[in-house]
């Protein structure tokens, strides 16, 4: 994993915050992150599920997996899954997935959500990929914009099936 990351030093102090790697210690606000929004309110259930912690696990464990957060005065704001991924399309290029992209509730719309995105880009860039590439539901139409304007495109239809457990 790479070492933490200090936001460019040309945004305010007031919003510097560090990007660093989760710790285990860390996983019930991340929890919490992920249940504050009008979707995981509704499909986050206990937090204190074993299955959460198991899954912490794994991704702590795989070279290709970083779980990172943005910490500001000792609080986590917010939070990114990246999945690096090798391919044989685009020349055998690396691309790297986004995943579960969080920020508190409370400092949304501050730049916080734009500084989190670009230390996942550098964290692509570190390990040599092509393409940085996410999914965001349907519904989450302000996400959408936000995403358009960190110049995302919208280039791909995502297709999604659930597996019965």
């Amino acid at each position: 994993m790479s070492p933490t990351f200090v936001a460019d030093a040309r945004e305010p102090a007031a919003l510097r915050p560090i990007f660093r790697p989760a710790h285990a210690g860390d996983l019930g606000v991340l929890l919490a992150l992920i249940a504050d929004d009008a979707l995981g309110k509704n499909r986050e259930f206990d937090a204190a599920n074993p299955s959460y912690l198991r899954a912490f696990e794994a991704i702590s464990a795989d070279p290709n997996q970083q779980l990172i957060v943005a910490e500001l005065g000792g609080r986590i704001l917010g939070m990114a899954q990246l999945s690096f991924i090798p391919g044989l399309g685009r020349v055998g290029a690396w691309r790297c997935n986004v995943e579960t992209v969080r920020i508190a509730s409370d400092v949304r719309g501050h730049g916080l959500g734009a500084q989190l995105m670009r230390a996942c880009e550098e964290r692509a860039r570190e390990r040599g990929c092509a393409l940085l590439q996410l999914t965001s539901d349907a519904s989450r139409v302000d996400a959408h914009r936000f995403y358009r304007g960190l110049g995302y495109v919208d280039s791909h239809i995502g297709f999604k099936k659930l597996l019965p457990r």
